[in-house]
């Protein structure tokens, strides 16, 4: 998979932070709640994607937190 040049990688992501304004909107105006779970190993990515997605909301209406590391138990639900 080719990489995307950084002008290239801005204009995507701010037409899709649009989007997410848009849809954080709806939610608001509506009552529903809407849960995003990111999962993957460590040095995956996803404390920027997780950036990308909360800089662009408020505060008030996105939460980020970091879980535990999951017990064995767990692991194999």
């Amino acid at each position: 998979m080719a990489k995307l040049k950084r002008k290239e990688y801005d204009e995507a992501l701010e037409q899709l932070q649009v989007e997410l304004n848009v849809m954080a909107r709806w939610l608001q105006h509506t009552g529903k709640r809407l849960v995003v779970i990111f999962e993957g190993r460590d040095t995956a990515g996803k404390g920027g994607a997780i950036n990308a997605i909360a800089d662009c909301l408020s505060p008030r209406q996105c939460h980020v937190t970091a879980l535990s590391k999951p017990t064995e138990r767990e692991q194999g639900q």
